[in-house]
């Protein structure tokens, strides 16, 4: 295993606890951009539509604050990333 397989086992997981088993599995997929950049997304057992749909993820981060939510989006042919792509109260 190499620096970065190492890097992304200790990944955070968005929503979960710091043991949560989805931290470097396939089942998790990467948030890109905006405020929760970095975080993996648990996405075991979303059916297909689920994943090749956006998500709104609540974060106090964001540009609404408490209560607001960050919007993620997959990409074709990039199914290890959502990529931000706004926040929405």
């Amino acid at each position: 295993m190499d620096r970065d397989d190492e890097q992304l086992l200790r990944r955070r997981v968005y929503g979960g606890d710091h043991d949560h088993p989805a931290r470097g599995q396939t089942g998790a997929t990467e948030l890109v951009g905006g405020p929760l950049d970095g975080p993996l997304l648990d996405i075991t057992g979303w059916t297909q539509d689920e994943v090749d749909t956006d998500v709104a993820l609540s974060t106090e981060l964001g540009q609404f604050g408490v209560g607001g939510r960050a919007m993620y989006d997959p990409r074709p042919g990039d199914p290890a990333r959502f990529y931000w792509t706004g926040d929405t109260p």
